[in-house]
């Protein structure tokens, strides 16, 4: 059986270590963690391993975060990824930073990366939302999602990007239902 992790984020270097990008760092989590060799591809920077018998593809799409679904189309058509094979990994300023919610499928919420991924291949995905927070002031919101981590956030995030790690790992091994009423938060 083989899975598809998606990281949403934004490529360029300016948006490392931004709120925006927390896809990519869990992306970035698993490779470290199962010494996978990330290689440029078409639409993304892609990865696999095998875990419990199962491969595993990391994808980290080189699209701007607002074009995500041409890459995950892409890559789901290229793999033959079937959609009950494909988990999102994305920021979410609703939910308080470190909290995690998994879903089966569900509406953009206002996000572009997945309003585009949506208009590519439909609702029918499975989700993680990592919250950001929304510690900001009014008009601030673009300012705050393309914001570097703070001090405080920086020393909780290993934990928090482990646990949604963990949790990814468990969609593939044990399915969305468990990893739901396990990790959801």
């Amino acid at each position: 059986m083989k899975y598809l992790i998606v990281g949403l984020g934004n490529m360029d270097i300016e948006y490392d270590g931004t709120r925006h990008n927390v896809g990519f760092e869990v992306v970035d989590t698993l490779v470290k963690k199962y010494e996978a060799k990330i290689q440029h591809e078409k639409l993304g920077d892609m990865a696999n391993f095998k875990f419990r018998g199962r491969n595993i593809y990391l994808l980290k799409p080189s699209t701007y975060m607002n074009r995500s679904g041409k890459a995950v189309r892409y890559w789901s058509e290229k793999l033959n990824i079937e959609k009950d094979q494909l988990l999102i990994i994305v920021d979410d300023l609703n939910l308080d930073f470190g909290k995690i919610r998994i879903r089966a499928k569900g509406s953009d919420g206002g996000h572009n990366g997945l309003k585009d991924i949506q208009q590519n291949i439909g609702t029918d995905y499975a989700r993680i939302r990592i919250g950001i927070g929304d510690s900001f002031h009014k008009g601030q919101q673009v300012d705050y999602v393309l914001g570097k981590w703070n001090e405080n956030e920086l020393k909780e995030l290993p934990t928090i990007l482990t646990k949604v790690s963990e949790a990814a790992l468990s969609f593939a091994f044990h399915g969305l239902q468990t990893t739901m009423n396990q990790f959801n938060s």
